[in-house]
């Protein structure tokens, strides 16, 4: 019974964050202006912009694959993690360096709690990996 909880528990995770964070990444790709204008200067290189949005898209991607079936993609669990604190980390040192503002310190507190569950993930479905 524990095995399938933890196989269980992983779809619901990674479900959810891959379903989060398309629906916060998507509508950026028409926010350009508006981001510009909010939390100047304006963007002066879009295509480092709009790239970490498909990158970032295509993470979400493999969460949903990841949550099909966790046993199998558990190895890609562990750059879930890597993928969730970098961003988390960053804004945090950012912020106390005072070169960004509080406004992403939100979405990086849900990054800490998403890579701590997608750690807590990849050890619950390590027994069903036996």
């Amino acid at each position: 019974m524990e095995k399938s909880q933890g196989k269980s528990f992983a779809r619901r995770v990674f479900t959810i964050a891959g379903w989060y964070g398309l629906i916060v990444m998507f509508p950026q790709y028409f926010l350009e202006a508006k981001i510009g204008r909010d939390y100047p200067p304006p963007i002066t290189h879009p295509e480092n912009f709009y790239g970490f949005i498909g990158v970032t898209i295509a993470w979400q991607l493999l969460f949903l694959v990841i949550a099909r079936d966790p046993v199998r993609f558990r190895p890609a669990m562990l750059p879930a993690v890597v993928e969730k604190a970098t961003f988390a980390i960053a804004v945090i040192v950012l912020y106390l360096q005072g070169r960004v503002a509080s406004a992403p310190l939100p979405f990086a507190a849900i990054d800490c709690v998403l890579g701590t569950l997608f750690l807590v993930s990849y050890v619950k479905s390590g027994s069903e990996s036996s």
